[in-house]
């Protein structure tokens, strides 16, 4: 029975640490990757121009700028928040392809929140890809997804993939898809 009841208790201590502790957001954080499928590309007969490059942003440095910089450029646009456990999960994956196709695409890896607690998360996680941040009501070229959600637009401005689940992006699927539409192939 004491060995019975010390294994129940094992299991009760490890399930609560799901809930209780960092052990809990780092394993939620890794399940979501392992899960993950690639994103789904839309089909050639089904996308859609973007409404324009007009949308005004700011950098890492808080300094303005627009959109209209990456005109007639492959982008990568990344909604995503600090605090929400999904947009951290797909976040090692956006680094990887950031390190391999940021000479031929433009990443916007964009955040409503103050940079106090981004800068934060970006140096406890080593991510080095470009944070931008978005000017709430500020109108933008598509729809903004409510916290996360990515775009992979092409040079002439096609939606190729509209998502707002969490996807496996160091995938076979988006890698040959920027390599299909960038200097790579």
């Amino acid at each position: 029975m004491k060995r019975k009841t010390f294994f129940t208790l094992i299991i009760m201590v490890f399930v609560l640490s799901f809930f209780v502790t960092p052990v809990g957001y780092w394993g939620k954080v890794w399940l979501m990757r392992l899960f993950a499928s690639p994103p789904e590309i839309i089909a050639v007969d089904d996308r859609k121009k973007i409404d324009g490059y007009d949308w005004k942003l700011k950098d890492a440095n808080w300094d303005f700028f627009n959109l209209n910089e990456s005109k007639g450029k492959v982008l990568f646009i990344h909604f995503w928040a600090s605090w929400n456990t999904p947009s951290a999960a797909e976040l090692n994956g956006i680094q990887t392809l950031y390190d391999a196709y940021s000479d031929g695409v433009d990443f916007y890896i964009v955040t409503n929140e103050e940079r106090e607690p981004v800068e934060e998360f970006m140096a406890k996680n080593k991510y080095t890809f470009p944070v931008t941040y978005r000017i709430v009501g500020e109108g933008a070229p598509f729809e903004i997804p409510k916290i996360q959600g990515t775009y992979i637009i092409d040079d002439n401005g096609e939606i190729i993939v509209n998502s707002q689940e969490t996807h496996d992006w160091d995938s076979a699927t988006v890698t040959q898809l920027l390599d299909s539409i960038t200097d790579k192939s």
